[in-house]
């Protein structure tokens, strides 16, 4: 074995990996409790679609925590550090929240449930902010890449556990205990949290509000600011108003939940992952703009597989053939968008800047994906589906404008 592939293995094996790995599926555990699952669950209880599309609005706090992030940057709440004390104080609140929540019944109090929806979305969110500043600080430069592949492969896990296996549970017990089972892991992460070192104290900004202000002055200088904000926003706009009502469409055209977790789930993660290392090895070999335009068109064509889908009825195997193919093109237009996020982040700003553009990411999923329900109903599954493809489409138009300003982004 030579000494790279030695210092590899023993990175990888290291405390501080597996601490940044398993803080990964803590921040990604809440994220469907709030999402799918929970709509899976408003679907069982017999609740209008529209009502259900509205719901993606739970997940604003996603898309808006830019916004309340210096303050957590400068304060510290416990003694456990800066970084701990507002980890384990969210993990607390969010554990807390799902036990809330499963106490609730959608069928007779649907306001109760949103309302703890939404808080479990704000803890989460704030969890994230925290958990990448950590991640951050915890590891060297030269570990960023390495700590940032394990934080989002625990992050998707989380995501089978909180999506998959939380069906699987539904389908043997009641959807208020599968939700206390939920909330008592977030245990484990408040113990891990707990006996994790805290990072060294990073020098930072007297003024909170320079924080804000320098990084924003910086990018809305530039001449392309606004574009590169709408593409953002555009790029995976059909694919997030699709995802956002897959669950009830799975359930509405007649799976049951365990086929929903055996085959979407299992072969949705598999797929994600590999389509966003596929894209990853291809970004390097071909240029950005190509790269953007190739994987997005890609998941655009993926989306008419759930209208074909929606025409053949409960077909296993057509399942598995879709969810896969949309799964693996998605994974490698994320990654796509990634790293054409990363390129327009100031170094001395990064921080700041990428929680900016990756709230801006998350803003068609929730804007978009709730008026989904509406469009569902009024289209049907089929042309619902064939509308979310077409929407795709601005968004690829987009990176030619973005070549004129940018040569690593042109066709």
């Amino acid at each position: 074995m030579s000494e790279d592939q030695h210092s590899i293995i023993k990175s990888v094996f290291s405390k501080k990996m597996l601490i940044i790995g398993l803080m990964g599926f803590f921040s990604g555990l809440p994220l469907l409790l709030v999402g799918s699952t929970l709509k899976t669950w408003l679907t069982e209880s017999s609740l209008d679609l529209k009502l259900i599309g509205f719901f993606s609005l739970v997940q604003l706090p996603y898309s808006v925590k830019f916004l309340w992030s210096p303050f957590m940057d400068h304060l510290k709440v416990f003694s456990f550090g800066r970084r701990r004390s507002w980890l384990i104080l969210t993990q607390i609140c969010l554990g807390l929240s799902l036990l809330a929540l499963s106490f609730c019944h959608p069928a007779e109090n649907i306001q109760l449930v949103g309302a703890f929806a939404i808080l479990i979305a704000f803890f989460s969110a704030s969890q994230d902010i925290v958990v990448d500043a950590y991640r951050r600080e915890i590891l060297s430069s030269e570990e960023q890449g390495l700590g940032s592949s394990l934080y989002v492969n625990f992050y998707r896990l989380a995501l089978l556990f909180s999506g998959g296996f939380a069906l699987y549970l539904a389908d043997h017990i009641l959807w208020n205990q599968v939700y206390q089972i939920m909330a008592a892991t977030m245990i484990v992460g408040v113990a891990l949290t707990y006996f994790s070192p805290e990072p060294e104290e990073v020098a930072h900004s007297k003024n909170i509000w320079g924080a804000f202000i320098e990084p924003l002055k910086e990018f809305f200088s530039r001449k392309n600011a606004l574009l590169v904000l709408v593409f953002i926003i555009l790029y995976k706009v059909g694919e997030s108003m699709a995802s956002d009502m897959t669950a009830p469409f799975y359930i509405k055209i007649g799976f049951t939940k365990t086929e929903i977790a055996g085959v979407v789930k299992l072969f949705g993660f598999w797929a994600t992952i590999l389509g966003a290392l596929t894209g990853g090895i291809l970004l390097i070999r071909i240029r950005a703009g190509r790269a953007l335009l190739l994987f997005g068109a890609l998941q655009g064509f993926a989306l008419l597989g759930f209208a074909v889908l929606a025409s053949q009825g409960p077909n296993i195997q057509l399942l598995a053939a879709v969810v896969t193919a949309e799964n693996f093109t998605s994974g490698m237009a994320t990654s796509a968008l990634l790293a054409f996020m990363a390129n327009h982040c100031d170094k001395r700003f990064s921080a700041t800047q990428y929680a900016l553009l990756s709230s801006l990411s998350s803003v068609p999923r929730v804007l978009a994906g709730s008026l989904t329900g509406i469009l569902a109903i009024q289209l049907g599954w089929t042309n619902f589906f064939i509308v979310c493809a077409a929407i795709t489409i601005p968004g690829l138009l987009l990176i030619f404008v973005l070549g004129r300003f940018d040569h690593r982004y042109q066709i």
